[in-house]
């Protein structure tokens, strides 16, 4: 993702490794300034490391990243299909909104 068009200095991708060193989980979370909201997403577990904190502890990694950034809050976005990444974010923290439905125009 750092390699990407819109990743600059208010963007942080963040890994978690386990005792043995391998990757476990990893989140990039992106600042839209000083005191403003800052956004988590994509976070993500390996399939081998879930159930074990990891998604939590990376996902409140990020929400510190964000405050170093200066950001005065800190958001997620995720569908309302993705169970596992919704306990995730409830465990980190995150309270749940009211749905949002997407718009789709038929082409």
């Amino acid at each position: 993702m750092s390699a990407g068009p819109f990743y600059a200095d208010d963007a942080r991708c963040l890994g978690a490794y386990d005792d043995r060193g391998s990757p476990a989980a990893v989140v990039t979370v992106w600042s839209a300034g000083p005191g403003k909201p800052g956004l988590v997403e994509p976070m993500g577990v390996h399939a081998d490391h879930r159930g074990r904190g990891y998604g939590r502890a990376i996902t409140v990694a990020g929400a510190a990243a964000l405050r170093e950034m200066g950001s005065s809050s800190v958001r997620v976005c995720t569908t309302s299909s993705n169970v596992g990444g919704i306990a995730v974010y409830k465990a980190a923290g995150f309270k749940a909104r009211p749905e949002i439905g997407d718009r789709i125009r038929n082409a």
